[in-house]
């Protein structure tokens, strides 16, 4: 007699690919249509589900975990980060959380670089002139930006997104600093040509581009606040693909608007999808809708890596990036 199989609740939908194979494997139920649930909804399929799949849009918070009924035993996140969950709540009532680690990174270094160049070289400025078409010609002094060769990148976080932007930095001529909980070792050190500064404060005022890639926790909720953003030169970028919460957002938008930093590149904020409105006014800042990630082969891997888990777990197993409080 074949074993019952586990019930699946996905939050949103995934890529079709990665729903034809839950299928296979689990009984699930998919999200259609593709809206965020509600907490009632959240709620509800923790009660019913041996497996949730949340991803970064569902706060599965101590007093959502508190409803959930005996069944679920795994929250199997769709990303890597996992500050939407609380992890050591879920632990504390036997539910298991995993998550997708590794398969965002170098997605998310491309869009890192990306973000680096579209301010630097102002790229959504010249494609507005040239969608409204107002563009007259070629001029000397048109559009002038700024040339990454020989600028010093200073990069908050240097796990592997932090290490894949510092690869790609490289290729650009660019000078490689970092600030991180703990020194690379030696020789991955000497590989990326990185220079570790140990304090926040002295690399930030040196650096003429941030890239913030370290993951948001307590400890690093607003890390670069109002007296570490006045540290930075004038002219100095700041680029965020991590999490919004790690920048004091309205303190960003002020030193902007004052003109005391020169530009910023963003794919996530403070807020959610709740964007400073003052910060679509500025010419100097390219905003993105928390697009990093998003390639289909990421998408599907980080699907792959959701369905390993479940099925390790489901096998009797501890999944393989099954996340430990204190460890994040």
């Amino acid at each position: 007699m074949p074993a019952q199989r586990l019930s699946v609740v996905v939050t949103r939908r995934l890529p079709e690919p990665v729903e034809t194979r839950m299928k296979e494997l689990f009984d699930v139920e998919l999200r259609d249509p593709d809206t965020k649930m509600t907490r009632e909804d959240l709620a509800s399929a923790m009660r019913r589900a041996d497996v949730l799949v949340p991803c970064v849009t569902d706060q599965v918070d101590a007093a959502l975990i508190a409803q959930a009924g005996d069944k679920l035993k795994l929250i199997a996140n769709y990303g890597a980060g996992v500050d939407h969950i609380d992890v050591a709540t879920a632990r504390q009532r036997g539910i298991l959380v995993s998550n997708t680690p590794g398969v965002v990174t170098e997605d998310t270094a491309d869009m890192t670089l990306a973000l680096i160049m579209a301010v630097t070289r102002r790229i959504p400025e010249g494609l507005q002139v040239m969608q409204a078409g107002e563009w007259r010609g070629w001029a000397p002094t048109a559009f002038m930006g700024g040339r990454l060769g020989g600028k010093r990148l200073g990069i908050l976080g240097m796990g592997r997104i932090g290490q894949a932007v510092a690869r790609r930095a490289r290729a650009f001529g660019m000078q490689v600093h970092y600030n991180n909980r703990k020194r690379l070792r030696p020789e991955l050190e000497a590989e990326l040509d990185a220079t570790w500064w140990e304090s926040l404060d002295q690399m930030v005022s040196r650096m003429d581009i941030l890239s913030i890639n370290c993951p948001y926790t307590p400890s690093t909720y607003h890390l670069m606040n109002a007296r570490r953003l006045k540290l930075m030169k004038p002219t100095a970028v700041i680029v965020n693909t991590s999490r919004g919460e790690v920048i004091d957002e309205n303190a960003l938008t002020r030193g902007l608007r004052a003109g005391e930093l020169g530009g910023a590149g963003l794919d996530v904020f403070e807020h959610g999808h709740e964007v400073n409105p003052r910060l679509r006014e500025l010419p100097n800042v390219v905003l993105l809708p928390h697009m990093g990630s998003a390639t289909l082969e990421g998408r599907i891997e980080m699907g792959e890596k959701v369905i390993i888990n479940i099925k390790t777990f489901a096998d009797g197993h501890r999944p393989p990036d099954q996340v430990v409080p204190g460890q994040l």
